[in-house]
């Protein structure tokens, strides 16, 4: 579940094929009114065609674990460039700081859908196993430490320059000091699906690096 953290003032309806699309879009959104409250964007584009429709895709959500592609495809670029190697060990340390006060706070494994690192603090893991587990076990602990390597504000930078207008990555994941604080990861049903065009048509990164991802 994803909190709404800024909403435009009218909703966006952009259908480049109403007579193929409209019938979808009406049942879309008649599925989202059946649950009173529901906060729900959309957006979808054929890469085939120029068929694309949003419903609210411009509205910013809270990001959750949907921060963890942008986060990838940084780690691929850096790759790409030859500053990092996918085989570059990193140790693994449960020590993070906040980006409010730069005070430690650490990962807890039962708010983990991946404990396996726990287990190893203190060892090393290689880049390439921690983004799959960032991105197959949606680990949070694999996450922090690729944050910690990459800087959010170049992991946003790079997303943008792929056409994600808004996202925003601040920080790693349980930062609860800047959870309180508003500064929270963001994100829209277009910006995301953006980032998913680019890897899919190559533009994320090499072509190797975008098979990678895709995999």
């Amino acid at each position: 579940a994803c909190a709404v953290v800024q909403r435009p003032q009218q909703t966006r309806i952009a259908v480049a094929n109403p007579a193929a699309l409209d019938s979808v879009r009406n049942r879309i959104a008649e599925r989202i009114r059946r649950v009173p409250g529901a906060e729900v964007a959309v957006w979808y584009r054929d890469l085939g065609n120029a068929d694309t429709l949003a419903l609210d895709a411009d509205v910013s959500f809270h990001a959750a674990s949907t921060m963890k592609v942008p986060v990838m495809i940084e780690l691929f670029r850096r790759v790409d460039t030859g500053t990092l190697r996918l085989d570059q060990p990193l140790r693994i340390e449960n020590r993070f700081t906040s980006i409010v006060d730069g005070s430690p706070f650490t990962l807890s494994a039962n708010d983990d859908s991946d404990s396996t690192l726990y287990h190893r603090i203190g060892q090393e893991a290689s880049l390439r196993e921690l983004n799959q587990r960032m991105i197959t076990r949606s680990s949070n602990f694999a996450t922090n430490l690729i944050i910690q390597l990459l800087d959010a504000k170049t992991i946003t930078a790079d997303a943008r320059a792929l056409g994600a207008r808004d996202i925003q990555v601040r920080r790693g994941v349980e930062d609860t000091k800047a959870f309180e604080a508003g500064l929270n990861n963001t994100t829209t049903a277009h910006d995301l699906g953006m980032l998913l065009a680019a890897i899919e048509q190559g533009r994320a990164g090499s072509p190797a690096s975008t098979k990678a991802m895709r995999e």
